[in-house]
């Protein structure tokens, strides 16, 4: 090979060397980047949550204790996220976890009569569930359950929306926390997938509640329907974040 051609050669292949280099360096800062930027927003929402539940409180209304309790098990549970992640996916579901804390804030502010503030990017596992939209009452085992989309006396368990044991499970208030017992799994999980059809299946509701089609993955939509899905794609959330934010974690 002559000089000129080998000085071609060298020159090429260091060109392509230097070019890698400067590729895997650009990816590598992208990354960088993008788990700074995600342990920063999922610090954010961190540290307003522990604002709004350390400026709440001093109510003796059931349901707006009930949710500032929920909102500090979040809290903490989102603290100990912030400490243990290390990876892009640890931040987002720490930042999940204090984002449903911010859920239950505003729910104690709705429960007192305050305004309820801005509001809050919606919760990745409660995008396909819905929120309900009118009150349902329904016996089960001998006991009595009633839900609806306001807070009362009779319904201060507030849940944000998501999925349990596969079901989706509109946001809105409660008579009782059915929905933990499921998420902790066991015999009582299955009293819970009784309570869940006398909720929402319309083989025990009444007309007027809507078609939730197939194995509950149908149409929640409607006028008439008992919640309404708003609008989300029911593949995008295929799990729960639970009591403490679940996860990786």
């Amino acid at each position: 090979m002559d000089p000129i051609s080998l000085g071609i050669v060298i020159v090429l292949v260091v060109g392509a060397v230097g070019g890698g280099i400067y590729l895997q360096r650009s990816a590598r800062r992208r990354a960088e980047q993008r788990l700074a930027d995600a342990r920063a927003e999922a610090q954010r929402m961190y540290d307003r949550l522990g604002g709004q539940v350390m400026n709440l409180g001093g109510s003796d209304d059931m349901a707006v204790k009930q949710s500032l309790v929920d909102a500090g098990e979040r809290y903490t549970a989102a603290g100990s996220q912030l400490e243990q992640s290390r990876t892009l996916r640890q931040y987002e579901l720490a930042g999940e976890t204090a984002l449903e804390g911010l859920y239950y804030v505003r729910a104690a502010r709705i429960a007192m009569g305050l305004d309820p503030g801005p509001d809050l990017p919606p919760l990745a596992a409660a995008r396909a569930a819905g929120q309900l939209t009118k009150e349902r009452e329904v016996d089960v085992q001998g006991q009595h359950f009633k839900a609806g989309p306001q807070p009362g006396a009779e319904t201060p368990y507030y849940y944000p929306g998501g999925y349990v044991q596969g079901r989706p499970v509109p946001g809105g208030w409660y008579s009782t926390p059915w929905w933990k017992t499921a998420l902790i799994g066991g015999a009582g999980a299955i009293g819970t997938l009784l309570i869940f059809d006398a909720l929402f299946s319309p083989a025990f509701a009444d007309p007027g509640y809507g078609d939730f089609g197939g194995d509950y993955g149908g149409d929640f939509g409607g006028d008439g329907g008992v919640f309404d899905a708003g609008g989300g794609d029911g593949g995008g959330a295929g799990f729960d974040f639970g009591d403490f934010g679940g996860g990786d974690f």
